[in-house]
């Protein structure tokens, strides 16, 4: 049996408004290093956001999903969505702000008026993406204003980062997570240790209730079964796995998956090949 959750340490969130985008620079960045076990209290700002990191997986929670991040995905936050950031592994978390067209960013923020934005989204982070992000001031406005030079550099490193967040692909990591407060309990431990039980009976014997109620909550609070929700934990840990470079093999023996099922199952959930969407495109062992 694995280790019982650690405890969080809890920080307020820099100062949104030293942050706040404007129409004259829409996109804005902070970066702040955080040791593991850290959480950003819950906080909501109305504009939108990217969270990314490096070299660390983060966990970004709100009331009823859960994502969770290694440093090559990026996750998108709509406008006024709360939410709490919290560190798997110690790393620089990088925040960026970007200001709605409505707002007065005009029409170069049309694109996130989309449907498709009005959600939160895990998304690949390309290499261009990561440096770019690595580019951008992270000074606050209680500092001296950039010059017009930094400026315009900022402008065009925005317009760059705006166009490679809409070309980044979608990874579904998203774990939904219901409102019953037996379920959510029982989701929770499953979240924090997917493979201390191997059944859901065993689970249910955690909440209290029947293993008929809980597979009867799983189909009407969560719209699938106990088995199609732990899938998804399990593909989002691999991916934190991943992170660590940690080989398929690996990652699946990790899961209590053999490397065969494991891939059987990647592809099946994802439609993909284990290798492609763990990102090691490397010849892997037999049956990866």
């Amino acid at each position: 049996m694995r280790k019982l959750a650690r405890p969080l340490h809890y920080v307020p969130t820099l100062d949104p408004h030293l942050y706040q985008p404007s129409a004259q620079r829409p996109v804005r960045s902070k970066m702040r290093e955080l040791r593991r076990d850290t959480q950003v209290m819950p906080h909501s700002h109305p504009w939108a956001q990217m969270a990314i990191s490096t070299g660390g997986v983060i966990r970004l929670s709100m009331d009823h999903a859960t994502y969770i991040v290694p440093p090559n995905r990026a996750v998108w936050v709509p406008p006024g969505l709360r939410h709490a950031v919290t560190m798997v592994e110690t790393a620089r978390l990088y925040t960026l702000y970007f200001l709605p067209a409505r707002d007065g960013a005009g029409a170069q923020a049309e694109w996130m008026d989309q449907p498709a934005w009005q959600q939160c989204r895990v998304l690949q982070a390309s290499e261009l993406l990561r440096a770019l992000v690595r580019e951008l001031s992270t000074d606050s406005d209680a500092g001296p204003p950039l010059s017009p030079l930094a400026l315009q550099r900022e402008h065009h490193l925005s317009a760059l980062v705006c166009d490679e967040l809409r070309r980044a692909q979608d990874m579904r990591l998203g774990i939904v997570m219901p409102r019953d407060k037996r379920l959510l309990h029982l989701c929770e431990s499953v979240l924090e240790q997917p493979t201390r039980h191997a059944s859901l009976q065993e689970w249910a014997l955690d909440t209290g209730a029947s293993l008929r109620t809980v597979a009867r909550l799983f189909r009407g609070e969560l719209g699938c079964t106990f088995t199609q929700w732990h899938q998804q934990v399990v593909l989002a840990h691999a991916v934190a796995l991943a992170a660590r470079r940690m080989p398929i093999a690996h990652i699946a023996a990790e899961l209590n998956y053999t490397p065969s099922a494991f891939s059987a199952m990647v592809r099946r959930s994802v439609g993909m090949t284990a290798a492609a969407f763990l990102g090691q495109h490397q010849p892997q062992s037999a049956g990866n």
